[in-house]
């Protein structure tokens, strides 16, 4: 992902402090973390590397038990590096709408020739969250479809431009406008380095406004309002390929993070908690959207 310049922007909801939530969220952080810790064991994952390929089979393993539709997206991509076969994972928990809404974060890691960079926050943290995600929705009945997407190739090989980065993003958003699926699409919500444990969910410029104000003001009405701030920036990440095609579509990320791209970003520094909010507040919002209907 790429950023511009930050700036402050006024509250949205008015609250700044935690308040302790109303009910303990079904959407564990502690599950949540160590299936990020189980993604890190497999080492440096760029795109086409062994290392992605056996995590991407531990993911279709975990999601094989949760009784959701998967679907492996597979494609080659034109990279500085030459062309590289990458693949996207969805899961779909069908819903009886007809619309649906999406969740999705990148499951690879930047490459690097001394291939020493694990991603824990960054690569690792959506990889597991989505994969709590998953189990949090299964069994239980929907009234959209809920898409679970881990992109593959958010990473550029060389310096971010707009052919060099977000590959399974582009490839998806264009697949799925072709298909006819774009319509159906009420909201992305598209998750990355979200682990860091001083969580500070920057207000992203680029990303759809009322569906950042949804988000900010639930975060506020479970007492979490803490975690999402104030300071704002044009972030360059996997929901732009959907905002660009017209899908209502939202960025989360924590870009205050020090380790970010370095042998750094490793397990130590995240927390379950941060993990836990993200995902209490993203569990909300997504009863909220269903609860729009279909206009």
């Amino acid at each position: 992902m790429l950023a511009a310049g930050a700036a402050a922007v006024a509250p949205a909801n008015g609250e700044e402090a935690p308040r302790k939530p109303a009910a303990t969220p079904a959407f564990s952080g502690a599950r949540a973390l160590e299936f990020t810790r189980a993604a890190v064991s497999f080492g440096p994952r760029p795109p086409g590397s062994a290392a992605l390929g056996k995590l991407r089979a531990y993911i279709l393993a975990q999601l094989k038990t949760l009784g959701c539709e998967t679907t492996e997206d597979a494609f080659t991509a034109t990279t500085p590096r030459g062309p590289v076969s990458m693949r996207n994972l969805i899961a779909r928990f069908p819903g009886r709408s007809g619309r649906a809404v999406v969740f999705s974060g990148h499951y690879d890691t930047k490459w690097f020739p001394d291939m020493r960079f694990v991603g824990a926050n960054d690569g690792g943290s959506s990889t597991g969250f989505l994969l709590e995600m998953a189990r949090t929705l299964s069994g239980r009945p929907r009234v959209d479809d809920v898409y679970l997407v881990w992109f593959d190739g958010e990473e550029a090989f060389g310096e971010w431009s707009e052919s060099d980065g977000i590959y399974g993003s582009r490839h998806l958003a264009a697949r799925w406008a072709a298909e006819g699926k774009l319509s159906r699409v009420k909201a992305l919500i598209n998750v990355d380095m979200i682990g860091d444990r001083s969580l500070g969910i920057l207000q992203d410029l680029h990303s759809t406004e009322w569906l950042r104000t949804l988000v900010w003001r639930t975060a506020a009405r479970l007492g979490l309002g803490f975690y999402f701030n104030q300071t704002a920036a044009a972030i360059e990440d996997d929901h732009l390929p959907f905002l660009r095609r017209g899908v209502s579509a939202l960025d989360l990320i924590d870009f205050d993070y020090p380790p970010w791209h370095t042998e750094h970003d490793t397990m130590d520094k995240l927390s379950a908690r941060s993990l836990e909010v993200v995902g209490t507040v993203l569990l909300e919002v997504l009863q909220q959207l269903e609860a729009k209907g279909t206009d």
